[in-house]
């Protein structure tokens, strides 16, 4: 069985940083990609920023230049370290992990769902 459970919201002022965390946990073989997706009411989910490798990272134009998305293998967990603030980054964020799961000759390949984190930026 497999978890990702996420941590770090709150609130902050505009021009702050927060650093939220995601953790995928079990029966893992390998971790494709993880990253993030975020969401405010009435609006579509966005994608925020994924990472592949320590070295492979994307971003969306929005946030590009103040989010940083980083990876520990060590304990399959990622980060995104947000910084510069502004009351548009307001949203519910959702990280993401997709996964291969299981053994040789029975792979499955999975995106699992954190629970959700709210980040508000206000004054």
């Amino acid at each position: 069985q497999v978890q990702v459970v996420e941590s770090g919201g709150g609130l902050v002022q505009p021009g702050g940083s927060l650093r939220l965390s995601c953790a995928a946990s079990g029966s893992i073989f390998s971790i494709n990609a993880m990253g993030w997706y975020r969401q405010t009411p009435g609006k579509q989910r966005e994608w925020v920023a994924a990472i592949t490798s320590a070295t492979n990272t994307n971003y969306a134009a929005s946030v590009k230049g103040r989010f940083t998305i980083s990876r520990d293998s060590t304990n399959n967990t990622a980060y995104l370290q947000m910084t510069s603030l502004k009351a548009e980054d307001t949203a519910v964020y959702y990280c993401y992990a997709d996964l291969t799961t299981g053994r040789p000759g029975r792979f499955s390949r999975t995106t699992y769902w954190g629970q959700g984190t709210q980040v508000t930026v206000s004054s």
